[in-house]
């Protein structure tokens, strides 16, 4: 079992051209009925706003249908957003590794703001954690380090995700199983998005599909 001990580290060029641009305030609405879609992409059309680059490190696109985030650094996540703004939200998406470590990260975050940000991640050997990442140190929350999970569909199988994050409580979800549950105030409200990463081995490649905010 391995544990979560190095920070989440991301490339400077990275933090430059992508982190620090602001977030699409969302605006007042009436009350949104429980389970009403916020936002929502497919990835059909490259067109929506996340983000696309293509560098030594890594590579993050709109490909063939889906949304990949290509990892060659070690010890290294890249994370992709919308850039909307929101407070409570469920969040899914679909994703599956299309090559490199089992031992890698991938999963959603919620409530990004000023490069903080809650963190739900799986690996393709059937970990996972939940967590904030704030000030460029990553904290577990709930656990003191990545455990494993049976619901969790190792190596190439497709596995759907499920972040809750209303109030201070943070819910994650696998499979339609809930694995983990933690609370925590420090982030109100920010972005939503996806995050796949690596360990000591470089060549995570990772897509995602059917990205949906909702409701909770």
């Amino acid at each position: 079992m391995y544990r979560l001990k190095h920070s989440f580290l991301v490339l400077a060029f990275f933090l430059g051209a992508c982190a620090n641009l602001p977030a699409v305030p969302q605006s007042p609405t009436q009350a949104v009925t429980s389970g009403s879609v916020l936002f929502q992409d497919d990835f059909s059309q490259p067109t929506t706003g996340w983000d696309r680059f293509m560098v030594g490190e890594g590579i993050m696109d709109y490909d063939a249908g889906g949304y990949r985030i290509l990892v060659n650094a070690t010890q290294t996540n890249f994370w992709a957003r919308p850039r909307v703004n929101f407070s409570d939200v469920r969040i899914e998406v679909d994703t599956g590794k299309l090559a490199g470590p089992d031992e890698n990260r991938i999963g959603l975050i919620c409530r990004y703001s000023d490069a903080n940000y809650y963190f739900f991640i799986i690996t393709s050997d059937g970990f996972y954690g939940m967590g904030l990442f704030q000030d460029g140190q990553a904290a577990m929350l709930g656990q003191g380090e990545m455990l494993s999970s049976s619901n969790i569909n190792q190596g190439l199988a497709v596995n759907h995700l499920r972040a809750d994050c209303v109030g201070d409580t943070l819910t994650f979800y696998v499979n339609g199983f809930q694995v983990a549950q933690a609370q925590d105030a420090t982030l109100p409200s920010g972005d939503v998005g996806i995050l796949a990463g690596s360990f000591d081995t470089t060549g995570v490649d990772i897509v995602f599909d059917n990205f949906v905010v909702l409701q909770p």
